[in-house]
């Protein structure tokens, strides 16, 4: 077999492995099957190349342009997948582990391109939260934006995903607007550079939008700037190091760290050992200590459970590992591939016996692997349970992570106790809840929500259709506080607007209009050259405004309403009552006869480029409305969303006000029209 050269991609170009290239082993044989760093990079150039070419690149694309970028991009890895397959299995991973790895990445690729199309703005400003009124008059007003950081940013991943590793971070990175340098550890990168040559051979990537270090990073953090960010996987201890480079505290340098943390799954006290949950408690531990042979950031490294419930639970999940076989990944009736390399063997060896120096193994013998077939090279460990008698006094449990098929169960008395016991691993990324009381639930959420970035709930109800404790979600925050690294990844929009600045804006309705391309209540309306409904998605502008006739309402108008929709609600139907509500001088209209009134209004009957009404947002009704009073109806372009070739969505902001120009109601129509 010959040896793979896993190369970099800088500044456009590829580059070969040096004279000093690092050997790379596979993890089943422990033979030699790549190599790669050891060449002279010049990370200066990389810099200029992403910050000059690939930001201008990426940022000449609206949001809703790059979403689309993301969508053909996950397509086209999804269409070249098996070759990263064949590849990933010289990781130690089984074909079960390529899906979450591979498949998942690609997944989350195509969340992230829904999100930035149904969630982000067809422009290229997001606006963050709503409008603040800063003076009396509104004359005055404020909002934050975000726009794209005019730096690189550089994403130092961990060897335990090299796919969904390098994409979790790149797809919000592509969103967001910035290009990104991407360094895989070099223990899986071959991986990695295999699905960054697929991406780049595409052609759907502008120039500079991604590069690869494939290798060390030689100087590359002591040349980022303020517009850089660096995002990183790995250990606390390599996250401690780079975050304290003195270039990066200098310059204020983003940094976000996932670190790998000590997770917890407890087992709720309402649970018994002949329930539902008990089962699914055992099958969720066996598939964190086994998937990808434990070396998961999210995997669960504490069992806690009610003092009574320990031996069952050891038993449980003895007989359950008991039947896992382990062995080369490549065989289909492999459950449990190796780790990575041998010295991550080694380390996890070390770190279960610092354990074992606390807490007693009841399960697993590191001497005795039992795999299927002659693999005595590579890095097969055996799971390992131990169980800690002592867990408040015990320390070691609480910070080593063996990061392998290694896992500590504890028992607890009650749920202060347990909280207190999921609490002192510092912060973690990840933990678990199998409850079906939602009494017990809130109890966690209140005591353990501030040490863990996710708390997962489990129970009979949920258990068909959960993702199970160790999966990341991207609509959902990964990362965690303390021992976790402090920093978050994912989390949908919110993960794009780590690569984003937050800017507040000040200025009269004219000036936000402007700049956030969205019409501001207060700012300089257009006079429509003909009824709105009448004119196409293109044809409309941000601001056109058409102002009705009044219509004046009745007592019939109301009692017909009433009468006609079932809706007799005293406010509407008994005077006397509605007066002694101090809401209302007497009967007044209902709001929704005043919807129906204001579409009467404002609505052209005749076939045209309104296809559809969509719905409405942020509907408030201020002021009531008395029969004999008048309404009028101003209706405004807000906003503008190409959906597809055909149609577009319009955002209309909608008032109703009464004879006397009070505003009596408000909200946000949403209709598509045809191009």
């Amino acid at each position: 077999m010959s040896v793979m050269k896993i190369s970099s991609f800088a500044a456009g170009s590829w580059v070969a492995p040096g004279a000093n290239a690092r050997p790379i082993a596979s993890a089943i044989t422990g033979l030699k099957i790549a190599e790669a760093g050891g060449a002279e990079i010049d990370m200066q150039a990389m810099l200029d190349h992403g910050r000059n070419v690939g930001g201008p690149n990426l940022r000449k694309m609206g949001f809703h342009d790059r979403a689309k970028m993301l969508k053909a991009l996950a397509t086209h890895l999804g269409a070249n997948k098996q070759a990263l397959y064949d590849l990933s299995f010289d990781t130690g991973a089984t074909q079960s582990d390529h899906m979450i790895d591979i498949d998942g990445g690609v997944g989350t690729m195509f969340v992230f391109a829904s999100k930035g199309r149904r969630e982000m703005p067809d422009g290229d400003i997001y606006i963050d939260g709503d409008i603040e009124q800063l003076s009396r008059n509104g004359t005055f007003l404020g909002m934050h934006i975000a726009t794209p950081l005019q730096g690189v940013a550089v994403h130092i991943n961990a060897f335990n995903f090299p796919v969904w590793g390098m994409l979790e971070k790149l797809a919000p990175t592509l969103l967001a607007g910035v290009p990104a340098i991407v360094k895989p550890a070099t223990a899986s990168c071959y991986v990695t550079e295999a699905a960054v040559r697929v991406m780049l051979d595409s052609g759907i990537l502008p120039e500079g939008a991604l590069q690869l270090i494939s290798g060390g990073t030689g100087d590359l953090l002591d040349r980022l700037g303020s517009q850089d960010v660096v995002s990183f996987t790995g250990s606390a201890a390599t996250a401690s190091l780079l975050r304290s480079n003195p270039n990066i505290l200098k310059n204020s340098v983003r940094f976000v760290a996932e670190q790998d943390s000590l997770n917890a799954s407890i087992l709720g006290p309402d649970i018994t050992k002949d329930s539902a949950e008990f089962d699914l408690f055992i099958k969720e531990i066996h598939r964190e200590m086994t998937t990808k042979a434990g070396q998961k950031c999210t995997a669960i490294r504490r069992i806690i459970a009610p003092d009574a419930q320990v031996e069952n639970v050891i038993s449980a999940l003895s007989a359950k590992l008991d039947q896992t076989v382990i062995g080369d990944p490549r065989d289909k009736a492999t459950r449990m591939g190796a780790l990575v390399s041998v010295a991550q063997k080694q380390d996890v060896l070390e770190k279960a016996a610092m354990i074992g120096s606390e807490c007693r193994r009841v399960y697993g013998d590191p001497d005795q692997t039992g795999l299927s077939g002659d693999l005595s090279e590579g890095a097969f460990v055996a799971p390992m349970l131990f169980c800690c008698d002592a867990p408040d006094s015990a320390t070691i449990v609480h910070e080593t992570e063996a990061f392998g098929p290694v896992s500590t169960i504890m028992g607890y008395r009650d749920i202060p106790h347990a909280i207190a016991l999921a609490n002192k691993g510092n912060g973690s990324l990840v933990a678990s809840v199998i409850t079906a009381s939602g009494d017990v639930a809130r109890e966690m959420a209140l005591g353990a929500g501030a040490f863990h970035g996710r708390l997962y709930f489990n129970n009979a109800t949920s258990m068909k259709e959960s993702t199970g404790h160790g999966s990341p979600l991207p609509h959902m925050v990964h990362g965690g506080p303390g021992r976790a690294g402090g920093g978050e990844e994912m989390g949908g929009v919110r993960g794009v607007l780590h690569y984003m600045q937050r800017t507040a804006i000040q200025g009269s309705p004219d000036i936000l209009t402007a700049i956030g391309n969205r019409w501001v209540p207060g700012s300089t309306e257009i006079k429509a050259p003909a009824h709105p409904f009448t004119r196409t998605f293109g044809e409309l502008s941000i601001g056109e405004t058409l102002h009705t006739a009044p219509r004046t309402v009745t007592l019939d108008d109301i009692e017909t309403f009433a009468n006609f929709t079932g809706d007799t609600f005293y406010a509407h139907m008994d005077d006397a009552a509605a007066k002694r509500n101090p809401f209302f001088p007497g009967r007044v209209a209902h709001g929704y006869l005043l919807l129906s009134f204001a579409a009467g209004l404002f609505v052209e009957p005749n076939e045209g480029p309104v296809l559809a009404n969509t719905g409405l947002d942020h509907l408030r009704f201020m002021k009531p409305v008395e029969a004999g009073d008048a309404i009028n109806v101003r209706l405004t372009v807000k906003a503008k969303t190409r959906r597809t070739e055909e149609y577009g969505e319009v955002r209309w902001h909608v008032t109703l006000t009464n004879q006397d120009a009070e505003l009596v109601a408000e909200y946000e129509l949403l209709t598509m029209n045809a191009y």
